[in-house]
């Protein structure tokens, strides 16, 4: 299985990337899942409960943020090292994201737990939802090691090909989040702590099953032995140097989302944050398959740039991003046709059925940014593959921080157009980086010609 996997990655990339693109997809729409059910049991317990929840979002993102980043230079560092047929190094550098998945899982534990309430009351949150925010938090902070190697383990066996397996874990974890959630938040009567309990117990068990097969059952291209582990700060370098950026990657989309919540707060109350953190479920839910080909287009990147081929990468990038459009435009119209309908999933009880109105007005504006973002995320990714992490970082900068939090603001506080105009905000500034972020991308390449030829 392992060398079928790795055979794949060196094969021809349009199969590579198709294939590869489909388990992640499904992975990472399992993934997003957890949201969208602890979204629909928080739903019962009302508005204060939703907008906590939703102050929550940004600080939520710098931690899975960080586990999904390590593990994307994880991905990185492994495929380059497959395609250059280097299963030592490979192996290493799996050992070594082990290292940095548990160093960095301890220290931002204490971070975030130290400051979740000063950060929470920046955002704009305060009285009941600041309760219900700190609430929510709080077990996910705790729980953070959970995410960590669950999200890092699922890297290493995306930089091998293995992406079916990652996507039985992930498996795994989803039908335990949608047992345990009622459970916890009803029948223990946990509230807010139930689903974010549940989401953790859920992250837990995905890990579990992804440390077996890579420790216990060691059926894997990597081979990890832990035994025999020296540190080799080359290695921890290399895996770093894609995985930091990745990792203030969504950082600084939290920062961006900081603003975003700021600026709703400022024109919409808590009426606004609802609406905003609902609607914002769906639209991640749907960005969930653009990512999977993106994540599939890194990992295949890396291994044609080990392998030093130039027409690979070129046409992994192509492929990539013709694939992820057609994704984005069908997502995009099932949002905005169906966003009513969608709308009801997060407001259907009494109390918050007022909510249905904005959140359809959000799916039906915001959503329209998807159908460029299929041609800059690819490229974001690719940036990662080829080991250039802080290029990605810095496109993330440009299209969130600059483009998206300035149209946002423009739209919304300085034209007046409220909650309508930062809607509209968000997919202009989208739409306008990632068509810079392509064309940079294909610039990047072609002067990768000159190296690689």
């Amino acid at each position: 299985m392992a060398n079928e996997n790795v055979e794949l990655m060196r094969g021809e990339p349009e199969i590579a990337v198709r294939k590869l693109a489909i388990p992640i997809m499904i992975s990472m729409l399992l993934t997003a899942s957890y949201n969208i059910v602890d979204g629909i049991w928080v739903a019962g317990l009302g508005q204060a409960a939703i907008a906590g929840i939703g102050f929550v979002t940004p600080i939520f993102m710098i931690l899975n943020g960080f586990s999904v980043g390590l593990g994307n230079g994880a991905t990185s560092s492994i495929s380059r090292a497959v395609g250059a047929r280097d299963r030592d190094r490979a192996s290493k550098s799996a050992q070594h994201s082990l290292l940095i998945f548990l160093i960095a899982s301890i220290i931002l534990t204490l971070v975030l737990l130290i400051i979740q309430e000063p950060l929470l009351k920046a955002y704009g949150a305060s009285g009941q939802s600041l309760a219900e925010a700190i609430k929510y938090a709080t077990p996910l902070f705790l729980g953070l090691f959970a995410f960590m190697f669950a999200n890092g383990g699922s890297g290493i066996l995306r930089g091998e090909g293995d992406m079916k397996r990652a996507m039985y874990a992930i498996i795994v974890s989803v039908i335990l989040n949608i047992v345990l959630d009622p459970i916890f938040i009803y029948v223990l009567n946990l509230g807010s702590a139930g689903a974010s309990l549940a989401t953790i117990v859920s992250s837990l068990g995905s890990a579990v099953v992804i440390m077996y097969w890579i420790l216990i059952k060691k059926d894997t291209y990597v081979d990890v032995n832990l035994r025999k582990f020296k540190f080799e700060s080359k290695i921890a370098k290399d895996i770093l140097k894609v995985g930091i950026p990745a990792s203030l990657d969504m950082f600084m989309m939290s920062i961006a989302m900081s603003f975003y919540l700021m600026f709703i707060s400022s024109v919409g109350g808590e009426y606004g944050i609802a609406a905003f953190t609902s609607g914002q479920r769906l639209y991640l839910f749907g960005i969930m398959p653009l990512t999977a080909i993106a994540s599939a287009v890194a990992a295949v990147s890396g291994s044609a740039y080990g392998a030093r081929n130039w027409d690979y990468l070129s046409r992994t990038h192509l492929y990539g991003t013709k694939f992820a459009v057609a994704f984005s435009v069908m997502i995009t119209l099932i949002l905005v046709i169906f966003a009513p309908q969608l709308s009801l999933l997060f407001a259907y009880t009494p109390e918050t059925a007022s909510l249905v109105p904005e959140i359809t007005n959000f799916l039906r504006i915001a959503s329209f940014g998807l159908l460029l973002v299929g041609i800059g995320m690819p490229s974001s990714f690719f940036y990662q593959g080829i080991g250039r992490g802080t290029t990605s970082l810095a496109w993330t900068i440009i299209r969130e921080l600059i483009f998206t939090v300035s149209f946002t603001y423009l739209f919304g506080i300085v034209f007046g157009w409220g909650l309508t105009g930062i809607w509209t905000g968000l997919a202009v500034g989208r739409i306008i980086a990632s068509i810079l972020n392509f064309a940079y991308a294909r610039y990047t390449i072609k002067k990768l010609k000159k190296v690689l030829i």
